[in-house]
């Protein structure tokens, strides 16, 4: 699929541009896209996400603002698509496309936002808004910085369910015969087959030891048949993440070597095989949650966000201060000291990084 291009000269009696610039205000995002859309979002802008021939794309520009849009007025992909067809707005801002301009189906967002992720620049729709605000005097040097909790789709996991299924993980991304292997020194009785827990009285403390330690062998005897082999990726992550949730909860005992659920929490704790990367997190000593974290820098003056990131929910909220701040540290020593505002853990953060 080639790259499509915008039309530069919509109709003259068709176009959006006449009904819509004396109806809506100049500081509307409607407008100020209209206005700057060439500038942000240009379709050369996106020539590396395509082939150099095939069939025409839907215009990148386009795509992206329909992408902007969606993304201000919290639509799904089909409402962002339908609003595009028959909200004239859209079409303004678009460039002033004609009211009959043909619209597209959602997953060509769809298609965008995975050639974007895949791309050596992902973000580079915030980072062109980002830089066109900056030549524009609308980014000074001060910034604000926050965070605030994302909170994960999935189910935290207790320990037999993340071994559980950190096992049934492994068992799925093994071939047949390294399968079969695995499955041959399994000791428990357990097939890991299903999702729900064994069957036990849960309220004898004998059974629930029986059967983490019985688990937590069968694991450590899976990860002994994999020890020295060359395994393929997808192996080599499942074993991995076996060996992290048994290595996180557990503790083998010297007299008996059982193994049994730690009395310690490890620092940082994988919650849920589903997402190993999401963390359990505090915002406050008092507010806790699972998933992650979101980090942002702000222009006080224009509110402009200058800076995103994602982190695990149990990093600091200070860590990723610099990062955030790294276009005023890069100049800070040809244009002067910058002004920063964040709470006393960011501060004492950067004071110490100089």
């Amino acid at each position: 699929m080639a790259v499509g291009q915008t039309p530069m000269q919509p109709g003259l009696l068709s176009s959006t541009v006449g009904f819509c610039e004396d109806r809506l205000a100049p500081n509307s995002i409607y407008a100020v896209l209209h206005r700057e859309c060439r500038a942000l979002f240009p379709d050369e802008m996106f020539a590396d996400l395509f082939a150099a021939d095939g069939r025409r794309s839907v215009p990148p520009m386009i795509v992206a603002v329909v992408m902007v849009l969606q993304r201000l007025e919290g639509l799904s992909d089909r409402e962002a698509v339908d609003r595009f067809a028959f909200d004239v707005r859209w079409k303004y801002a678009a460039g002033g496309l004609d009211f009959d301009h043909p619209g597209f189906v959602h997953t060509v967002l769809v298609d965008m936002r995975a050639r974007l992720a895949a791309s050596d620049r992902p973000d580079r729709i915030f980072e062109r808004t980002v830089e066109v605000a900056r030549r524009a005097g609308l980014v000074g040097r001060r910034r604000v910085l926050d965070s605030a909790p994302i909170y994960d789709a999935v189910a935290t996991q207790d320990t037999i369910t993340l071994i559980r299924s950190a096992i049934r993980a492994l068992l799925r991304a093994a071939d047949h015969v390294l399968r079969a292997g695995l499955r041959a020194v399994i000791s428990s009785g357990d097939d890991y087959t299903g999702t729900g827990k064994p069957v036990i009285d849960w309220s004898d403390a004998a059974e629930r030891e029986a059967l983490v330690d019985s688990r937590a062998k069968d694991g450590y005897a899976m990860l002994g048949v994999l020890d020295g082999r060359t395994l393929e990726p997808e192996v080599s992550r499942a074993a991995w993440l076996l060996a992290t949730v048994l290595g996180q909860d557990l503790d083998r005992d010297q007299e008996d070597g059982v193994f049994r659920i730690a009395r310690k929490v490890a620092g940082d704790r994988v919650i849920s095989t589903v997402d190993p990367q999401a963390r359990h997190g505090h915002k406050t000593v008092r507010r806790s949650f699972d998933g992650y974290k979101g980090h942002l820098a702000e222009d006080p003056d224009s509110e402009i966000i200058t800076a995103t990131v994602v982190s695990a929910g149990n990093v600091g909220d200070a860590e990723p201060a610099a990062g955030l701040l790294a276009d005023l540290l890069r100049s800070r020593a040809e244009v002067g000291q910058a002004e920063v505002y964040g709470d006393a853990c960011r501060v004492r953060k950067l004071s110490r990084q100089g």
